[in-house]
């Protein structure tokens, strides 16, 4: 058994909850401290291998005594005191929600990625500035931690960072200002001189095998943080001054995970915000817009600026300046993205949010669906977007995918009535009543509904009655002579979607 007597866990007030990594998975009894959310309950049942209960500080010491015991083994602790801060300051970073090992460490997957993550916005100070020295020391303990992991041998390992963005909210910087991108490249200049200052002392018990770099680019001179720019100097001066460091690679970013959700953190790296708000699930089960954690911190009226999506230039600006101090190229987007649009305003966390346009909730077939629009500016539709609470994660993102296809053939072009003529009428589960719909009281399919309801409220059409319950029961079954034809031999020039669909039906 785990001991948790006497260490920083024996005053941590747990709450209970059942969570599952995805929508797909069995849920789990999980043990997770009281002001951490079920977002994080989410991201514990994925980090925890097995299907059973978890709780959280037990989960975590497994692994904290697994690595104090055997950094003292490899000499990287020198001492029993050595070994007890060290597992201490690992406790510390976990609770206060500064930073965490990858995955691997936590599944005890020996063959993993030797992964670190320091979560920005948690290093923020009461005074709105940022604890640099806390945060050097952060990065000390990752960088001793994955060496222990990596038994003292490995040349490479992964410290990094993530939400930046909500780090510059905090800070009240926008993205894309130069401001913020002295601050994000004094922040890359901090992590990689305190790691390669860390290095450089492991480096000392247990013998150098790189050389110092002696030409690292030099830090911004100064940036709106107070002490930010100096912090990255001594870092970086201290890092200098080893006789030798330990490894090769220290400062890597990656793509964030289920650490970056445990910790809190809402973007990856150096990856701008997608917005000051996001989909949640409330208490009913619909699917609903409130506000990030980013944007609750930092207020409504500041969110809807500091929070608003970017273009991707912006962010390859943000790499620009800060990939001089990493030593492996940060994640970056593989596409343009569709030009940025004004955040929706925000209202309190417990109400939904509209965009522009229209939102619609029903249920079709017992199951809850939500129906999205935006409008460009001379109303017309611009965007049409399905959620599904109750579906399977695979049947989502390919409802999803379909859905950004047609706000993109809408971008370019395309009429709304080639999409009724295509998806009124699709005959595919769930189907059936229709409630929330006064207009339209059967469907045939999710996409039924959802484009004959745009076919009524964009374009006035009224022609596109309701199927008969015969129309939205599955399909019968019974021999090939009991079944209507596959391909009809007098098919009319241009059949209604409705007729359409009774003859062409999708068979398994």
């Amino acid at each position: 058994m785990t001991s948790l007597a006497g260490t920083l866990w024996d005053r941590v007030g747990l709450w209970r909850v059942r969570a599952a990594p995805d929508p797909d998975a069995a849920p789990r009894p999980i043990a997770l401290p009281l002001d951490w959310d079920e977002a994080a309950a989410e991201a514990i049942a994925a980090l925890a291998p097995g299907s059973g209960p978890v709780v959280f500080p037990k989960l975590a010491e497994a692994w904290i005594g697994r690595l104090a015991l055997r950094g003292r083994e490899l000499g990287v602790l020198a001492d029993a005191a050595a070994q007890d801060r060290f597992a201490a300051a690992l406790r510390a970073l976990l609770l206060s929600r500064r930073g965490a090992p990858g995955v691997a460490i936590w599944r005890g997957e020996a063959r993993g990625p030797a992964r670190f993550v320091l979560n920005l916005p948690a290093f923020l100070d009461a005074e709105g500035g940022f604890d640099a020295a806390g945060y050097v020391a952060a990065v000390g303990v990752a960088v001793r931690a994955l060496d222990i992991w990596t038994g003292a041998k490995a040349p490479r390992l992964g410290v990094g960072f993530c939400d930046l963005a909500g780090l510059f909210a905090g800070l009240g910087l926008r993205y894309g200002s130069a401001e913020a991108r002295a601050v994000g490249a004094a922040i890359a200049a901090l992590t990689r001189g305190a790691a390669e200052a860390e290095s450089g002392r492991i480096a000392e018990l247990l013998g150098a095998k790189e050389p110092v770099a002696l030409f690292a680019p030099p830090p911004p001179g100064a940036t709106v943080v107070p002490g930010l720019a100096e912090a990255a100097r001594a870092a970086l001066d201290a890092a200098a001054g080893s006789p030798g460091l330990r490894h090769q690679v220290l400062v890597a970013l990656a793509a964030p995970d289920a650490v970056e959700a445990m910790l809190g953190a809402e973007t990856g790296g150096l990856a701008p915000a997608p917005g000051a708000t996001r989909l949640s699930l409330d208490r009913g089960g619909w699917v609903a817009e409130v506000p990030t954690r980013n944007a609750l911190r930092i207020g409504r009226a500041a969110a809807e600026t500091l929070l608003a999506p970017v273009p991707d230039a912006d962010w390859a600006a943000m790499a620009r300046a800060a990939s001089p101090w990493l030593h492996v190229a940060p994640p970056m987007p593989v596409a343009e993205a569709a030009p940025a649009r004004a955040a929706p305003p925000l209202l309190e966390p417990a109400r939904a949010l509209r965009p522009s346009g229209a939102v619609w909730r029903v249920s079709v077939g017992g199951h809850k669906v939500v129906l999205r629009t935006a409008e460009d500016a001379e109303g017309r539709l611009a965007e049409v977007t399905v959620a599904l609470s109750k579906e399977s994660a695979a049947y989502r993102s390919l409802m999803d995918a379909m859905l950004q296809a047609v706000s993109i053939g809408l971008a370019g072009g395309v009429k709304l009535d080639a999409y009724i003529e295509a998806y009124a009428y699709t005959r595919f589960g769930p189907a059936g009543l229709v409630e929330g719909d006064p207009a339209i009281r059967r469907a045939t399919s999710v996409l039924d509904w959802a484009f004959r309801r745009l076919a009524l409220d964009y374009l006035g059409r009224r022609d596109l009655s309701d199927p008969s319950e015969a129309d939205c029961a599955p399909d019968a079954t019974g021999h090939a002579a009991e079944q209507l034809p596959l391909l009809p031999m007098d098919l009319p020039a241009a059949p209604a979607p409705r007729a359409r669909r009774r003859q062409l039906k999708l068979v398994g």
